[in-house]
């Protein structure tokens, strides 16, 4: 398990994590979410040990990471910039991984090639972008983690090799009990992958929660009221309204059920609830049309 507690990180007089709190559990795959400076990859170099919390702790099963090898060599990481020599061939960096990781393990790395068939005597830095993003989840995934740390980890990969990385991910997760965390702008891929989810913003988890229970707690009905109700009544809590015609779009932070019964008094004609996908919870619990895409004249 991960966890942080009131995490606090300055840099300059900028308070870029201010009290953020995270539990990511054993076994699981969590969806760290939020705008670009929200903090998030400040949260993954603390979780990797890169960064010394200013206060607050960030511990792995209950042991601090910072300056802690043997937490360390337990984790695994793949960084929007993922770093190689820039001289070295696939084989030579994965003696590199061997020497730092003690549970490499050269018998999946041979494995994994089927996977990843790319010539393993090729310097990284000729491989297109995509092929070294292969490379680091060819090698990460040797080093059987028993955490691994990714932000926006499938960039520049085609489609199927972000099924192929993904479905070698959730079997270590089901298999091994392999805890991740994905930071990642992907909301509609994380929705696939993950069950529990952390929102982001100015330096604070705002929620974290299951994801199905997340997307219980919000709905998204399409109402038609009676020719009598031109507008939507000001006593239903609603975070955002649309309307088309005479049907009205209602965002409720609330599960369908609730809603239905705060509807019921004004007899509507139509309601139809439709889930919300995650990108819309992230939208609205950050502050709904505050986040929504302006159209802007020019």
């Amino acid at each position: 398990m991960i966890e942080i507690k009131d995490l606090v990180k300055t840099f300059d007089g900028f308070r870029a994590l201010d009290g953020t709190n995270i539990v990511v559990p054993k076994g699981s795959v969590y969806g760290l979410v939020g705008p670009n400076g929200a903090g998030k990859s400040t949260v993954i170099r603390h979780i990797l040990g890169i960064y010394k919390e200013d206060s607050g702790t960030v511990t792995i099963d209950g042991t601090p990471v910072w300056d802690n090898q043997s937490v360390k060599e337990r984790c695994a990481s793949i960084p929007d910039d993922w770093y190689y020599f820039p001289n070295a061939t696939i084989k030579e960096m994965m003696h590199y991984y061997k020497g730092i990781y003690k549970n490499f393990s050269v018998e999946r790395y041979e494995k994994l090639k089927e996977a990843f068939p790319i010539d393993e005597k090729k310097m990284i830095r000729h491989l297109s972008k995509g092929m070294q993003k292969q490379v680091a989840f060819w090698l990460a995934l040797s080093t059987m983690p028993d955490c691994l740390i990714l932000d926006e980890p499938v960039d520049g990969l085609d489609p199927v090799m972000r099924r192929q990385v993904w479905s070698l991910m959730m079997s270590d997760v089901s298999e091994r009990g392999t805890t991740v965390l994905v930071s990642s702008h992907n909301l509609r891929e994380l929705e696939d992958v993950c069950d529990h989810v952390g929102i982001m913003d100015k330096g604070k988890v705002l929620i974290e929660r299951d994801l199905n229970e997340l997307q219980d707690n919000m709905v998204k009905l399409q109402v038609v009221f009676g020719t009598d109700i031109t507008e939507v009544p000001k006593d239903i809590p609603v975070l955002h309204v649309s309307k088309l015609g005479r049907v009205f779009t209602l965002i409720m932070r609330m599960n369908a059920e609730r809603a239905m019964e705060v509807l019921k008094p004004y007899s509507p004609m139509l309601v139809d609830a439709i889930p919300l996908t995650l990108e819309e919870i992230f939208i609205y619990e950050l502050g709904g049309e505050n986040y929504e895409v302006k159209d802007i004249v020019i």
